[in-house]
């Protein structure tokens, strides 16, 4: 059962699937720092400012915390911009390779010497 095991894991699709997850947790870590370091204070910081806040997360209205919500949308938007932006750019790049014109491999040295000796009798 663990020999099973390890060879299940070893598959490049499983290995490929826990590099993805790991890069996508350490990407939220990015977008969430974005969002709250950088793009609240600058965009929202009126908003913030004409409600006596000084966090997202400390919105309120009538009881209601929506601050955590705005922040979870903010960070949604964000990451959803940002992978279109890498699903377009990966979708040109496989355009461009597959339009390019694949090269007529050359013909092994075994097919050279017999289309030589098949011209050569037909010269005859």
């Amino acid at each position: 059962m663990i020999k099973e095991f390890r060879e299940f894991i070893a598959k490049g699709n499983v290995l490929d699937l826990a590099v993805a997850v790991i890069m996508g947790a350490a990407f939220g870590a990015i977008v969430t720092s974005l969002i709250e370091d950088l793009i609240t204070p600058i965009l929202l910081n009126p908003v913030m400012q004409a409600a006596n806040v000084d966090q997202l997360t400390n919105l309120t209205f009538n009881g209601i915390k929506y601050g955590n919500f705005l922040a979870a949308v903010l960070n949604f938007v964000v990451i959803a911009f940002i992978m279109f932006l890498l699903v377009r750019s990966a979708n040109r790049m496989f355009e461009k390779q597959a339009e390019a014109p694949a090269e007529a491999p050359e013909p092994s040295l075994e097919v050279q010497l017999l289309t030589e000796i098949r011209d050569l009798l037909k010269a005859r």
